[in-house]
């Protein structure tokens, strides 16, 4: 467990679950937040939240793992997305809990991205499911099949992006891709491997629970609505 403390006093993180955000919208957001932090006038936070059908690709990626054609995603409405995140492609849609912490790097990278795996490995041995970090395929496995991918960004040492968790996600839009860019590997969710998942808006509960010890800091929930979030008033 990586504990992420900058003084004797616990540390406070708000956290809110924000139901489904376009992706766009929530990557303004988080940079909204970051440059708050940065100016010494906003709070950390851990953004919880759905997107609907969208493929992101990250600052390596390459757009041969995108496998389907312009004109097919149109046709099911799914943009493709170029992203500051490092990583190549993923795909996220309904029933997959995204996670932006917005946070301070008060001890790197390495702890930062070890106190995120840390926390969902004990939320999905919590569900039944053995998971494991590896840095060299950074995301988490279970064999050979990835249940939730990692990417960041850092600017001045306050990170963006996150993951995103499998939950009861239709593993079916990951066909449109090269996950990962890794041909040979899989994916897998929640409900696949136990034959349920909770509602991303109960796993974001057990997430942020897990994040408090994970981190070592004190978790604040905020209403979704909260003007401090910005939060465009067309968003579910």
């Amino acid at each position: 467990m990586i504990l992420d403390r900058s003084s004797g006093e616990t540390r406070g993180i708000r956290w809110a679950f924000l139901g489904t955000v376009p992706y766009l919208e929530a990557l303004r957001l988080q940079e909204q937040i970051r440059a708050a932090v940065l100016q010494g006038d906003g709070q950390e936070t851990l953004l919880l939240l759905e997107h609907d059908p969208v493929i992101t690709l990250g600052r390596n990626a390459k757009t041969a793992n995108v496998l389907a054609s312009p004109a097919e995603l149109a046709k099911h409405g799914i943009a493709a997305v170029r992203t500051s995140r490092g990583g190549d492609v993923t795909f996220h849609g309904p029933g997959q809990l995204v996670g932006y912490p917005v946070f301070r790097l008060h001890r790197g990278i390495r702890a930062h991205v070890s106190a995120i795996a840390g926390g969902l490995v004990a939320v999905l041995a919590g569900l039944g499911v053995k998971a494991e970090w590896r840095a060299c395929q950074p995301g988490l496995w279970v064999g050979n099949d990835k249940i939730c991918a990692m990417g960041f960004h850092i600017h001045r040492r306050v990170a963006i992006h996150g993951f995103a968790l499998n939950a009861s996600i239709d593993l079916a839009g990951f066909r449109r891709i090269t996950p990962c860019g890794l041909a040979d590997a899989g994916v897998t969710s929640i409900a696949k491997l136990v034959g349920s998942a909770p509602e991303p808006e109960c796993l974001a509960g057990h997430v942020a629970r897990a994040f408090e010890r994970s981190f070592g800091v004190r978790m604040i929930p905020i209403p979704p609505a909260s003007s401090r979030l910005q939060i465009a008033s067309g968003n579910r």
